[in-house]
């Protein structure tokens, strides 16, 4: 059964730093890109980060490049996505999402709130 499971969410005030993992089962982690996706209330779904399979390529949406950072660790299948300098708008359901030609599978998603 595939699994991925996200944590690390929460509150945090304005300019806070969180990390969020995602750990997945059930499939071959390594033959897998990993995506972060976030919505907010009232918006789509939008793509935050992606890395491929091997860890060697990252790309970021504009809104959060310089700020997070995606990497992985296929050794205890875990993607992670470190977020500095947070802001209001960073307010969202994070999901992580595993993809390759042919599946694609997604967490249930971990709720990250920024605020003062």
């Amino acid at each position: 059964q595939v699994q991925l499971v996200e944590s690390g969410g929460g509150l945090v005030t304005p300019g806070g730093s969180l990390r969020l993992s995602c750990a997945g089962s059930g499939f071959i982690f390594s033959r897998y890109a990993m995506r972060w996706y976030r919505q907010a209330p009232g918006k789509e779904r939008e793509l935050v980060a992606t890395i491929n399979s091997l860890g060697g390529s990252r790309i970021y949406a504009s809104s959060v490049k310089g700020r997070f950072t995606i990497s992985r660790d296929n050794a205890k299948n875990t993607v992670s996505l470190q977020m500095n300098s947070l802001k209001v708008e960073d307010t969202a359901v994070y999901y992580c999402n595993a993809y390759d030609l042919v599946s694609t599978h997604w967490g249930l998603g971990t709720q990250v709130t920024v605020s003062s």
